[in-house]
């Protein structure tokens, strides 16, 4: 049965079809290496923009789900399982620590709201849940480094809603979740090489066909509950990776 965008819904119509196509390729539907409809043809079938359209294609190719061929068209993919290391310290956070001066924090938006299926998937929260998104953008003497995105569940999602500090850029989301009783107990990093989707090229001040650093990071507590995952977008030709790792 074909799935349809729910024109009711609070999920963007691009996520819901990036949704769509990604279970058609999971599922076989459009096997590793099958052309992908057309941009044309995916807005007839789901009544969508083209710059929709494009939006859902260049996100599949983020996640590893599909691959631009020049003057062919977009193909089906399957994305490899991370694997080799984790990485379990932070960037400008270790900057500072280390006496790094002009670094500088700036929130372009926070604010409530249902997330992308691969958020929820992260912090065990129900489809449809909202969460708290804070979206930053970080800099070092003046250049920007860092565009970044954490999202927070229930408890933790009250306290860094109505946390000044955090708010208005000057205090550490790390410390404040540790103050409020978020000891972290476990975590999970990923670091990959992509290109940047648009939103992301636009706060960093690139394109999007250059290529960033994508981490996605993931924080527990005892019992496996889930209070933050994050999405950081990093310029590692501005700002060294400094990082303690262990072997996965």
């Amino acid at each position: 049965m074909t799935q349809t965008i729910d024109r009711q819904s609070p999920v963007p119509y691009w996520e819901q079809l990036f949704g769509i196509l990604r279970d058609d390729i999971v599922s076989g539907r459009y096997p590793a290496e099958e052309r992908l409809p057309s941009e044309l043809e995916l807005g007839r079938q789901f009544a969508l923009s083209r710059a929709t359209i494009r939006q859902t294609l260049s996100n599949l190719e983020a996640e590893g789900f599909a691959k631009r061929v020049p003057r062919r068209g977009v193909f089906a993919s399957l994305p490899t399982e991370p694997s080799g290391w984790t990485v379990e310290q932070g960037f400008l956070e270790s900057q500072i620590h280390h006496g790094r001066t002009g670094i500088e924090t700036k929130v372009v938006d926070a604010a409530f709201v249902v997330p992308a299926q691969h958020v929820a998937e992260a912090l065990g929260i129900d489809a449809g849940a909202k969460v708290f998104a804070l979206q930053r953008v970080r800099s070092l003497d003046g250049r920007v480094t860092m565009f970044s995105t954490n999202w927070f569940p229930e408890e933790p999602a009250r306290v860094m809603s109505t946390a000044p500090q955090v708010l208005d850029g000057s205090g550490s989301v790390n410390e404040t979740l540790a103050a409020a009783g978020f000891t972290v107990h476990g975590g999970h990093r990923v670091l990959r090489a992509m290109r940047a989707p648009e939103n992301v090229a636009k706060h960093l001040g690139v394109t999007s066909s250059d290529p960033v650093l994508r981490v996605r990071s993931s924080s527990w507590a005892q019992g496996d509950k889930r209070f933050d995952y994050y999405e950081t977008w990093v310029l590692t030709d501005i700002v060294p990776l400094e990082v303690h790792i262990s072997a996965s």
